[in-house]
């Protein structure tokens, strides 16, 4: 936002400042005639005074006259000139041979040199000198001022607009990260009033819809679990009695397949309570090494191949750490499944403990991930195309839910290329203390 204010006030000092210059010449090029003819009626009745002084004495002492007027003028300066000196332009110079005075223009319109003819051969001129430096500093000053009160009335006429629009930015960042209850509740009268009250509307919509979505997610998944369940019992039944091979061979897969189905609806279930954000996150000090070793053995028995090594990295002394044990672990578990899905033989958590928070990595040594693919599969049910098979299994649900579970306690989950050739998944947990 300050930014913005920034870049707001240096458009306008820039602004002004290219209009203080460049208007006043615009004008008095566009009405130069009428700038020249007032200057000229302004200046009239000086010039004949000084005229008729010169024509009051003879000729040849007009330079002394001149000197004498010079310094009775001062800081004007009166000075003789032949008609045809080089400084005038032509058209100067055929109007003071047909007797008529000339004036040139300067800054905002001001004359700087006035001229009359005196006879055929000599004129008189009236020159204005530019303004000593300290009405120079005065004159800037003045404009400087005015700049000074144009951007203090633009700040206070701000200050209205950039508290609501800090609330409106607020408001956006605390819904994006789950908090759906959230409201601008910024007056109607605000000059943002109707910006505000479209965001509103905006949010409770998109509350009411996830809200809608969520028990329907929950409704049908406890309802598919009653069912599920009976036929679960009911073919373990079938499967006590003395059956044929086949028979019971193909109950065997009945019942694979319902079981994952039950794990497909527990899943769903998982990330549902994960989108509710009135639960808060527990807050539980644990011991770092203890929590990761209890996390592994969770995992431990589904490792399938004997082969697959799972080292173990802690970064310098690990001290207690506060974070939800449920959660936290629920995304390790989840992670380590992942791994071990994809790694060839070997995969490497590294825990360490920074002052502002904790940083845990899980290495794999499989085929890693695409770098345009690396957001996507956080996403509900996205998997790579090549892990749409039966030998890798899962849904697609494990890495949403971990990312959920981790930002849930305001920490995220990211991935990268690992040093061991695979995947790198990066969980950060900040310091609550």
């Amino acid at each position: 936002m300050f930014r913005i204010l920034f870049r707001l006030y240096l458009v306008t000092i820039v602004s002004y400042s290219a209009a203080i210059y460049l208007v006043p010449d615009l004008v008095i090029k566009l009405f130069h005639e009428r700038f020249v003819s007032y200057n000229l009626d302004y200046s009239r009745g000086l010039q004949s005074l000084i005229v008729k002084q010169f024509h009051g004495v003879p000729h040849e002492q007009w330079p002394g006259l001149a000197e004498q007027m010079d310094k009775e003028f001062a800081p004007l300066h009166i000075v003789l000139s032949p008609i045809d000196d080089a400084d005038f332009s032509p058209a100067e110079r055929q109007r003071l041979q047909r007797g008529e005075k000339v004036v040139r223009i300067g800054d905002w319109g001001w004359r700087t040199l006035a001229v009359a003819p005196l006879n055929e051969q000599t004129v008189v001129k009236m020159v204005v000198p530019p303004d000593p430096l300290d009405v120079n500093l005065l004159y800037w000053s003045i404009n400087l001022l005015i700049g000074a009160t144009m951007l203090a009335c633009l700040l206070l006429w701000l200050r209205e607009h950039w508290r609501d629009l800090e609330r409106l930015k607020g408001t956006a960042e605390r819904f994006g990260k789950g908090q759906l209850s959230e409201r601008t509740n910024i007056s109607p009268r605000s000059n943002i009033g109707s910006l505000a009250n479209v965001f509103d509307t905006m949010a409770s919509d998109i509350e009411s819809l996830l809200n809608q979505q969520r028990d329907l997610l929950n409704a049908v998944s406890h309802e598919l679990r009653t069912p599920l369940t009976r036929l679960d019992f009911g073919l373990a039944l079938a499967l006590s009695d003395d059956l044929p091979a086949a028979t019971r061979e193909r109950l065997q897969g009945l019942v694979a397949h319902i079981r994952e189905l039950d794990e497909l609806v527990l899943e769903l279930l998982s990330y549902s309570r994960l989108q509710n954000p009135a639960r808060l996150p527990e807050q539980v000090e644990v011991s770092l090494d203890e929590f990761i070793d209890s996390v592994l053995g969770s995992v431990d028995e589904e490792l399938e191949s004997p082969d697959i090594v799972i080292d173990v990295w802690l970064h310098g002394q690990l001290e207690r750490f506060s974070l939800d044990p449920r959660l936290t672990a629920r995304a390790l578990q989840n992670l380590l499944r992942n791994a071990m899905r994809y790694c060839e033989k070997r995969i490497q958590v590294s825990v360490q403990v920074l002052a502002h928070g904790c940083e845990i990595w899980v290495d794999d040594d499989g085929i890693g991930i695409p770098d345009d693919e690396r957001e996507r599969i956080f996403e509900p049910f996205y998997r790579l195309d090549r892990s749409r098979d039966r030998a890798t299994g899962g849904f697609g649900l494990g890495l949403a839910i971990s990312r959920r579970a981790l930002e849930a306690q305001s920490g995220t989950l990211t991935v990268e290329a690992s040093p061991l050739g695979g995947a790198r998944f990066r969980l950060w947990l900040p310091n609550v203390a």
